[in-house]
């Protein structure tokens, strides 16, 4: 049903909306008659054909043929839906959101997702006055301009300095008010375990503020000095930080990656700030750990190709593979920059300037080239090892179209010392398996097992997914149903796992799902697999699970009481009440329902 509150809320944001105003934030324009006219934001041009028509309140391309309202504009030039358009716009103009009633979880949850975010900010300008204007700062200063880091550069990315100090920063936070439950989940401060309080999970640092997609400044990095370990120290897992989900200056970048139709990633900040700071504004960084598909979805929103450039050591060839193996079977153009000397980007980028550092990147070689890179480097000598190394290639060429396969069926050939029609036909027996690599031994293939379908684990990967993806949920999921007595024990164990491991400080990550044992890691990578979950979706699982732990429930208390009353023991009353309970409480669910 239509909301009249929220169309007349729409209609006043469209009615007091100026798109020419709006446009002209991101795009130059030039007036021809009652037109606008200027390069479009959305594809590569050098022709000018998006035109904005202030009249009727629309623009279009004739390039690319996106066209629309500002509301569409918004949404497609901040890579955001529709409605956060309009609300982001309603914002600017002041206008306030009509009120909505929400359940009061979820007024709680976005309360304190709300508070996690201001924290972070003040924690992003206490960090940043430390550096600049207390004497805390000096070896921070002295660090950044090391590393070529400007003044400017500092106030441009808000880098701050986190004092060689156990409290410095709770202790000042405490005196503002602010408790320290919210700076532990934040994961600025950590619980002391002997004497109670807290103490400061950032010190003698270099602290790099990381932001989401919005702007809003979620979690740091921090840059040990004189050489503490580890070396780079990422603010923990929160209800606002995710690594997984977020990928370092996208919130400065994602504009220029739109514009230029390109996203260039990299390993570090520094290498992404060198690279602004010389002008190249397509740059992002992931956050210390692996470019995962979320990563990849993120990117292709916006530009149909990446470029990696990871460090030249074998550590940032390594990634890469792992990276090119996230972007594996989507749509998009995939090419690998080597950089050359074993130099990194920022000292690429510091040494060379801006317009070196394009024209590398124009010179970014495919994936196949770089795999066959890799493989010629790292094979080993004799027969066993051309091989091996050819093994490695068959998956690569597999995937292929027949022209670019045939050459590089003879550049393969060349660059493993084989005879051309050695690999072909290696080739040919490769896609006859249907692509698969070859059979391992019959004694380490796993067998294939069907796995249980029913409602009970259709319903129980619903919760998975939705932990994995919001990990608070999981207080809810097993306060709601007992883990103990999870009608699943398969989903309630990998459940539990979750809680604990988070409980630890630990991230739900690749690493997590490797160390679960085989029947768990099969699960949740298939749970995480599948598609089209909602929070509708969420909510009907997890009433599936809560009636079928209460159905469980009452045939034990049932057993319990008659067991009991066969035995002459009183206790059975007890039980008896129970069986009422749970009786009572299905029946409110059947009339729910």
């Amino acid at each position: 049903m239509r909301d009249p509150r929220m169309e007349a809320f729409v209609q006043q944001v469209r009615a007091q909306t100026d798109i020419l105003a709006v446009v002209q934030g991101y795009v130059p324009l030039k007036r021809k008659g009652g037109r606008y006219w200027g390069c479009c934001p959305f594809h590569n041009e050098k022709t000018a054909s998006f035109s904005v028509v202030p009249a009727d309140g629309f623009f279009y391309c004739f390039g690319c043929h996106a066209g629309g309202d500002a509301f569409k504009f918004i949404s497609l030039i901040e890579h955001i839906t529709w409605f956060e358009a309009v609300k982001r716009q309603a914002e600017q103009l002041g206008i306030p959101l009509p009120a909505e009633k929400r359940d009061p979880r979820e007024e709680a949850r976005l309360r304190e997702l709300d508070d996690l975010r201001k924290v972070n900010a003040l924690a992003r300008d206490f960090f940043h006055n430390c550096l600049t204007m207390t004497h805390y700062g000096a070896a921070g200063r002295a660090y950044l301009a090391g590393r070529g880091i400007t003044e400017a550069a500092i106030e441009r990315c808000g880098i701050g300095f986190a004092p060689d100090a156990w409290a410095k920063l709770s202790d000042a936070f405490r005196k503002r008010g602010i408790p320290e439950h919210l700076l532990v989940t934040a994961g600025l401060a950590v619980k002391r375990e002997r004497g109670g309080g807290v103490y400061d999970r950032f010190r003698n640092r270099v602290i790099i503020p990381i932001a989401d997609e919005r702007g809003r400044i979620v979690g740091f990095g921090g840059r040990a000095l004189e050489g503490a370990m580890p070396k780079y120290l990422n603010t923990a897992e929160t209800p606002v930080f995710n690594k997984r989900k977020l990928l370092f200056g996208l919130d400065r970048a994602h504009r220029a990656i739109a514009s230029e139709g390109c996203a260039i990633v990299v390993e570090g900040y520094m290498d992404a700030i060198a690279a602004w700071e010389a002008g190249v504004a397509n740059v992002v960084a992931t956050l210390g750990t692996s470019f995962t598909e979320g990563h990849a979805a993120l990117l292709l929103r916006r530009a149909p190709r990446i470029v990696f450039c990871y460090d030249s050591d074998a550590a940032g060839q390594e990634a890469t593979l792992r990276a090119l193996a996230a972007v594996r079977g989507r749509a998009a153009e995939v090419r690998v920059l080597l950089l050359p000397d074993g130099k990194d980007p920022d000292e690429y980028v510091r040494t060379h300037g801006a317009e070196a550092f394009r024209a590398l990147v124009a010179t970014a070689v495919p994936v196949p080239a770089f795999r066959l890179r890799h493989v010629r480097t790292h094979m080993a000598d004799g027969v066993e090892g051309r091989n091996a190394a050819l093994q490695a290639m068959l998956p690569v060429l597999a995937e292929l179209d027949a022209v670019a396969r045939g050459a590089y069926v003879r550049q393969t050939a060349a660059e493993l010392f084989l005879d051309e029609g050695v690999v072909a036909d290696a080739l040919r027996k490769f896609l006859q398996r249907g692509g698969a690599e070859p059979a391992a031994p019959a004694d380490l293939q796993r067998p294939v097992v069907r796995q249980a379908d029913d409602a009970v684990r259709r319903a129980g990967r619903e919760l998975l997914a939705a932990a994995w993806h919001t990990p608070d949920l999981l207080t809810e999921i097993l306060s709601f149903i007992p883990r103990t007595d999870f009608p699943d024990e398969l989903i309630g164990g990998i459940l539990g796992a979750m809680a604990e491991h988070l409980q630890a400080g630990g991230a739900l990550d690749a690493d997590f799902i490797a160390a679960q044992p085989t029947a768990a890691r099969d699960e949740l990578m298939r749970t995480l697999a599948e598609e089209g979950r909602t929070d509708a979706s969420y909510r009907g699982a997890l009433a599936t699970l809560r009636r079928a732990y209460l159905t469980a429930a009452l045939a034990r208390h049932t057993r319990r009481a008659e067991a009991m009353m066969q035995e002459g023991k009183a206790a059975y009353i007890d039980e008896l009440n129970e069986v009422k309970k749970i009786q009572d409480e299905i029946s409110r669910e059947n009339l729910n329902e």
